[in-house]
């Protein structure tokens, strides 16, 4: 059995993080983190990943980036 090895995302760094998307869609593969949203509590809750070929933005739970079968860490 394999055993499934979590990405370790400090919230404290993500800003200005490089990420590779495991399924790319619209050729959008490696992303930036460009913003971070917190809640009242100043709680990061989402982030803003910017796709480097067409500047497009999704946000998303900042948790999912956890996830090594939708996003690897860095760009590869």
């Amino acid at each position: 059995m394999t055993k499934r090895v979590i990405n370790q995302v400090n919230p404290d760094k993500l800003m200005l993080s490089k990420w590779t998307a495991v399924a790319p869609s619209h050729k959008e593969k490696h992303f930036l983190v460009t913003r971070i949203i917190k809640d009242e509590a100043e709680v990061i809750t989402h982030c803003v990943l910017e796709a480097v070929i067409n500047h497009r933005e999704i946000e998303l739970d900042w948790r999912l980036l956890k996830d090594p079968s939708s996003w690897l860490f860095g760009w590869r």
